[in-house]
């Protein structure tokens, strides 16, 4: 065998020994979940996200808590989701106003609405 096609043959074998070892994670969810919506109860955003929040308790055997934060168009709301821990725990029920507000208040929001977000 040659020594270039030995050392093709190695290097997949010596990554292979090299790796580290799959640890187990656990399932999520672990804990109870919260859906953070940035505008007064009674609304239709807080009424859709009761009715989410029910489903996905009856789907995820967790308890998931629906957190109203109303406040300057939704900007305090949507603040509070932008500022949670990015572990999965905490989702924002979003509405026009996140899609207004950038360019209203443009400079003015203590978050970036492109990066602080990730659509689901």
């Amino acid at each position: 065998m040659s020594p270039s096609r030995r050392a093709t043959l190695a290097a997949p074998l010596a990554m292979l020994l090299a790796a580290p070892t799959a640890r187990a994670q656990a399932t999520w969810p672990e804990r109870g979940l919260r859906i953070i919506v940035p505008l007064s109860p009674g609304g239709i955003a807080d009424i859709l996200a009761r009715l989410l929040a029910e489903q996905l308790q009856m789907r995820l055997g967790r308890p998931v808590v629906v957190e109203n934060r109303a406040g300057a168009g939704g900007a305090i709301g949507m603040e509070a989701v932008a500022r949670a821990a990015p572990d999965g725990y905490t989702l924002g029920m979003g509405n026009i106003a996140a899609a207004i507000l950038p360019a209203l208040m443009r400079g003015w929001l203590p978050y970036d609405p492109v990066r602080d977000f990730t659509p689901i």
